[in-house]
């Protein structure tokens, strides 16, 4: 085969790969055009705040899930971490912390309510990746048995009824809860404004540090990196702390924005956050993706939720259209490995 011809096909290639990379924001180009016109109210002032609000949900919860599926491994438990964390700060603004064995009730503030969901949004990811590591069980049921696990306590928390009305009360200084998800600065809602903050330190994070080449290492050959010195365990126990954590977040200010707490709330929050993982190019292998791509792809999934509602479209084929994209997605991703490897091969 002649130089010019093998030169023809890596342009062929790298051509392919860059088209390839860049189908998300393209199709999130498309459908911003496309709801504009079906929808006229959808990129309206009064309506671009609200699809932030949804779009910023998706992203903090799909930007901690992609560091597991980094490693290879999964966390269906998400979900019902949202939920699990919203009505543990519910519970506690609402009828605080009874300590009947001194015949007290104890109050917390709305900083440390924060810290406690967070802390144990990051008590279950721990489990997780302790379980997943120390009995060497896939985390496809690991996080299976948890997402049961953490709803059912959502459930047992009330007996399944809500928390309502969260404004909180002066007296016990638990007021100022619903701000976390009502708040504006310069116009943005805040949760936008955490979603920026979490994502440059989840770029340094992944990027800069030893931790972030250790996970990208870990999702490319597990047994390369033990004997490299990677303490695999390590790694993989901190990336699902950093998945609950994420989630336990999502769920505070869900929760904030409802001014209730409800037991079912994250129910399928998971399927969105792999979504838009896959389509912002994580592959589900482990080994590749990126912040910056996840970012994409959850404006992606929050533009099709928040179009496809504004068009009157059926919540059941919302959802056979979210399945088919998840379908549409990984085969993409699929072909673009395979570039990838041809790419490596014409290289040679």
């Amino acid at each position: 085969m002649s130089t010019t011809t093998l030169d023809s096909g890596k342009h062929k290639i790298s051509a392919t790969h860059v088209l390839i990379q860049l189908r998300t924001f393209g199709v999130l180009i498309l459908l911003c055009v496309f709801f504009s016109v079906m929808a006229p109210n959808f990129l309206t002032y009064g309506n671009i705040p609200i699809l932030a609000k949804h779009i910023a949900v998706n992203a903090i919860l799909a930007m901690g899930l992609v560091f597991v599926l980094l490693t290879g491994g999964i966390d269906l438990s998400i979900g019902s971490v949202v939920g699990l964390a919203g009505m543990i700060a519910g519970g506690l603004i609402y009828e605080g912390m009874p300590l009947r064995t001194f015949g007290v009730t104890l109050y917390l503030n709305v900083p440390a309510i924060i810290v406690v969901s967070i802390l144990l949004g990051m008590v279950i990811g721990l489990v997780n990746g302790w379980v997943i590591t120390k009995f060497s069980v896939a985390p496809f049921i690991v996080t299976l048995g948890m997402m049961y696990i953490a709803r059912g306590f959502a459930l047992l928390r009330s007996n399944g009824a809500t928390f309502p009305n969260l404004q909180g009360s002066a007296a016990h200084n638990t007021t100022g809860f619903p701000i976390l998800g009502a708040a504006r600065f310069y116009g943005i809602p805040l949760s936008v404004w955490i979603t920026v903050v979490l994502a440059v330190f989840f770029i340094y994070l992944a990027r800069k540090t030893p931790f972030g080449r250790h996970v990208y290492a870990v999702g490319g050959n597990v047994t390369a990196s033990r004997l490299s010195g990677i303490n695999v365990r390590k790694v993989t126990i901190w990336v699902y702390m950093i998945s609950g954590m994420t989630a336990a977040l999502v769920g505070l200010i869900v929760t904030s924005e409802l001014v209730a707490a409800h037991p079912a709330t994250g129910t399928s929050y998971e399927m969105n956050a792999i979504a838009a993982a896959v389509l912002g190019g994580t592959s589900l292998a482990g080994g590749r993706g990126t912040i910056g791509g996840t970012l994409v792809g959850a404006c992606t999934i929050g533009v099709l939720n928040d179009g496809m509602v504004m068009m009157g479209v059926s919540e059941f084929w919302q959802t056979v259209i979210k399945g088919v994209v998840i379908i549409a997605a990984v085969i993409l991703d699929q072909i673009q490995a395979e570039i990838q490897r041809r790419s490596a091969m014409a290289k040679l």
